[in-house]
């Protein structure tokens, strides 16, 4: 049987299982998908038990995702160019590789205004952020602010991605121009501080994309809805990164075609 997972710390919130359990079973396919939580002090002998456990490779979600370079043999472009990962692939040497899925994820949901030149406002500074700078830098990136509690890890993010941009703290008033705003933050999710926002001043035409699935309604996208903008949530981003990751671990292409039952299978099992 075919094995794959996901780690992180906590890791309980995760539908990654019923994602790649749905698409198992659309296809017919002997696997299964599992949920490990692994504490920050204990990744390296997490990654290094991956051959031994049998598993194919997992997806590597917060707080995970730029400390898992350390414990890989190699990486892909994508990681390679924003400094960190979200999926781990055993080779059959028993070598581990590190991909960026979450890319490939954000330069789809950002192709319906590629090279739109749209004024920007990134929120975090986190693996998600990293992928969100170099998938917006593959459809021409417009203006950006970089919102973070801490100026230098934003400053950071910036330099690692080669993104160009200017950072200002979390509490920051929006651009009076901003025409896309991105939550790649914890803030907002179950459990963590709510992401406070004042969306009052953004055009009428402005779009918000919230990477936070769980809740999938978040406080920010509430906010964008009753302004009557453009919302994208956090399925997303999941079912795409997951997809990418789903043809590495089980060598077929997601079904796709079943997305509709797919989200709504989602949206049942969230809080």
């Amino acid at each position: 049987m075919m094995s794959a997972g996901v780690i992180g710390w906590p890791i309980a919130h995760s539908k990654s299982p019923l994602i790649h359990r749905f698409w198992l079973a659309k296809l017919g396919l002997d696997g299964d998908y599992a949920r490990f939580a692994v504490a920050p002090e204990r990744l390296g002998d997490a990654i290094c038990a991956l051959p031994a456990l049998g598993l194919r490779g997992v997806n590597v979600t917060v707080p995970h995702k730029v400390a898992a370079l350390a414990y890989i043999d190699r990486a892909d472009g994508w990681v390679q160019d924003t400094g960190a990962l979200n999926c781990l692939l055993v080779e059959r040497s028993g070598d581990i590789s590190g991909c960026n899925t979450d890319v490939l994820a954000l330069i789809d949901i950002f192709q319906p205004f590629a090279h739109a030149n749209l004024s920007t406002v990134l929120i975090g500074a986190g693996g998600a952020a990293r992928a969100a700078l170099v998938g917006l830098m593959q459809h021409g990136q417009g203006p950006l602010t970089l919102m973070n509690r801490s100026r230098l890890n934003a400053e950071h993010v910036l330099a690692a991605t080669g993104a160009g941009g200017i950072v200002v703290q979390l509490d920051a008033p929006l651009p009076d121009d901003t025409k896309l705003i991105i939550n790649a933050s914890l803030l907002g999710m179950s459990g963590q501080p709510p992401l406070v926002v004042d969306l009052a001043r953004v055009p009428d035409d402005a779009i918000v994309f919230d990477m936070v699935y769980a809740p999938l309604e978040t406080p920010l996208l509430a906010a964008a809805r009753a302004r009557g903008l453009r919302t994208i949530d956090g399925l997303s981003m999941l079912i795409g990164q997951a997809a990418a990751a789903f043809a590495l671990f089980f060598g077929a292409p997601a079904p796709r075609e079943h997305d509709a039952e797919l989200r709504a299978l989602l949206i049942r099992a969230s809080p």
